[in-house]
């Protein structure tokens, strides 16, 4: 039956990595978060690669340029957003690995604020919380046994 089973918004968010640090920002919420997000209803058949293509340009800057790598971790985030009916939201979302190749960073007017933090003294519980937090600290374990 249907009645058992969760609906959950799909997002893309990318470990954008350069030089041993990874990139952070401030979401519209307030909150620590990876570039990326959700997908659109229009992008039912849209490879996730251009899917991130336009959440990186949206959020980031036309002047980035990166290379992402392949998915590398899933995470499941659940919070409050102003929805009728349903104000807590739940979000299944696949992490992909990228690198940093250069570009200046010119933020959405969403986001507030960004930072470089290094991966081997970040401190994820400061930043992070929910899901969001659970992957940053399996992406630190991945990150760190290489």
């Amino acid at each position: 039956m249907i009645d058992d089973k969760d609906l959950y918004f799909v997002a893309v968010k990318v470990f954008l990595e350069k030089e041993g640090k990874l990139f952070i920002f401030k979401d519209g919420f307030g909150k620590w978060d990876l570039p990326g997000g959700r997908i659109k209803s229009d992008e039912f058949y849209t490879p996730l690669t251009q899917v991130i293509e336009r959440k990186m340009k949206e959020e980031l800057g036309d002047d980035v340029v990166y290379e992402l790598g392949g998915p590398i971790l899933n995470m499941r985030h659940e919070r409050v957003e102003n929805i009728e009916g349903s104000p807590t939201i739940r979000i299944f979302a696949v992490g992909y690995d990228a690198k940093y190749l250069g570009g200046e960073v010119r933020l959405a007017g969403h986001h507030t604020e960004y930072k470089w933090v290094d991966i081997r003294e970040m401190k994820p519980e400061e930043y992070f919380e929910g899901g969001w937090l659970s992957g940053v600290i399996e992406y630190m374990k991945i990150k760190l046994k290489n």
